[in-house]
């Protein structure tokens, strides 16, 4: 059976973004880029809510965003070899291949595509990472803790929900970052 793993950059005081919409703070560097690549390698599909589905897209939609570097192409070729899964209700077309739209998140359909996964799967986006971890369909957790404090905006995690969780990994980053990995006690 697959794993499903939520990841995401996070401030210190557990936001995705700022009170205006901004992640400009997430800057990644190099290393963080041959870092997560690695990390996402074993994941042979995303689920994604809209926003971050259209951030994304530009590893395949901007060439030249994935010439900038070594890194950059590696992560963007793994990014356009995978299956994507958009959650949305207002998307009308994919502007990527290899994707599909869902207008509705069914736990039940999830969990048949965990079990009938030959790879890992990862969520991503703050509210439909919620809707995963309310069903209890999320396996690990990969925070990467940003050192700023950016006061409000858009939860990495939502209210109301609790789970004991066991840090199996972690990776400090020049600059400050830290890549925390959790799973799910048992």
């Amino acid at each position: 059976m697959s794993k499903l793993v939520y990841i995401t950059n996070v401030s210190l005081d557990g936001y995705i973004e700022d009170a205006h919409g901004n992640f400009d703070w997430t800057d990644p560097s190099d290393e963080y880029f041959a870092f997560i690549t690695d990390l996402v390698r074993s994941a042979g599909t995303y689920l994604y809510g809209r926003r971050l589905y259209e951030t994304m897209a530009v590893w395949e939609t901007d060439p030249a965003l994935a010439a900038q570097s070594e890194p950059t192409r590696d992560f963007a070729q793994i990014w356009m070899d995978a299956e994507k899964i958009v959650y949305s209700k207002t998307l009308e077309t994919a502007t990527t291949r290899r994707t599909r739209i869902e207008r509705n998140f069914d736990p039940d359909a999830v969990r048949q595509l965990k079990a009938s996964a030959r790879k890992d799967l990862a969520v991503g986006g703050p509210d439909l990472a919620a809707q995963a971890l309310s069903a209890g369909l999320v396996d690990e957790y990969h925070l990467f803790l940003v050192p700023i404090i950016v006061g409000a905006g858009k939860q990495a995690l939502p209210d109301g929900v609790r789970l004991e969780l066991e840090l199996v990994a972690e990776h400090r980053f020049e600059g400050g970052m830290v890549y925390l990995r959790y799973r799910i006690s048992s």
